[in-house]
């Protein structure tokens, strides 16, 4: 069985008829997160990618900046429990925020006190090669036809698209591709993150700290999410689709036929 969906049987009610169907339907898993021997948090996830959502979450938060700082991740044989050693001392935070992420999304992070730099990255793409990666994201999603009720997001070095990551909460995605960034050492040339979920104000500072300057969604934004790209350099794109999209920030890096 796939950790990512399950079968099940349910009833469809006609006018005329009742039929027992079979789907697929996503997997929802508890996984908590300890760190230096301490539970941190439990994420409320797709149990896959299980060391790249936990280490992704670190950086996203700013525990770590490098994989150089952890000295083991150890995932538990029944998958709910992922378990990091760092080189460092962390302080568990007092507080987390409730964000507006999928199942109870969760954050420490503060890009200000971080001191985290502005995006600058000039990198400029043509509407055909943005059109491009998007026809490529959402031609390519077997998650959704599997299962539905999930998010997949992206990770994109402005020619192509190197890898998906899917996920019951849209935050998560975010936190497996920061991951599997670290883990595997990947410098994209322009790195782009595209999803399927809307992009809310955490989803927003977690691609701050990817150094993304392309964030391209399927659905919709925020004003705290428009706000930030602003502010930290990002160019948003949203309600993309095969045929045009809308551009809330920066669109001074995007390539114009016209």
């Amino acid at each position: 069985m796939s950790i990512n969906h399950t079968p099940i049987t349910f009833s469809q009610y006609s006018i005329n008829a009742i039929e027992s169907i079979t789907t697929n339907v996503a997997i929802e898993a508890p996984v908590s997160l300890t760190v230096n021997g301490k539970v941190w948090l439990t994420f409320q996830c797709t149990p896959d990618y299980l060391e790249q959502m936990a280490v992704g979450f670190l950086f996203n938060e700013g525990f770590v900046t490098n994989m150089d700082e952890i000295a083991s991740i150890y995932v538990c044989e029944k998958r709910d429990n992922v378990d990091i050693w760092l080189n460092h001392a962390a302080e568990k935070p007092d507080t987390w925020r409730r964000t507006s992420g999928c199942h109870g999304g969760t954050t420490s992070t503060d890009l200000e006190k971080d001191k985290i730099e502005p995006i600058n990255d000039p990198a400029v793409l043509s509407v055909e090669k943005l059109l491009g990666l998007i026809t490529s994201f959402q031609d390519n999603q077997p998650p959704h036809s599997e299962s539905g009720g999930v998010h997949t997001s992206a990770f994109a070095d402005g020619e192509n698209i190197i890898f998906y990551h899917e996920d019951i909460g849209r935050h998560n995605t975010f936190d497996k591709i920061a991951g599997r960034i670290l883990m595997d050492k990947i410098q994209p040339k322009v790195p782009i993150v595209l999803t399927t979920g809307r992009v809310s104000s955490d989803m927003m500072q977690k691609a701050i700290r990817l150094r993304t300057p392309y964030i391209i969604s399927m659905r919709s934004t925020s004003s705290i999410s428009v706000n930030l790209a602003n502010d930290w350099g990002i160019t948003l794109i949203c309600s993309a689709r095969k045929n045009r999209f809308n551009v809330f920030s920066h669109p001074e890096r995007i390539l114009s036929t016209e």
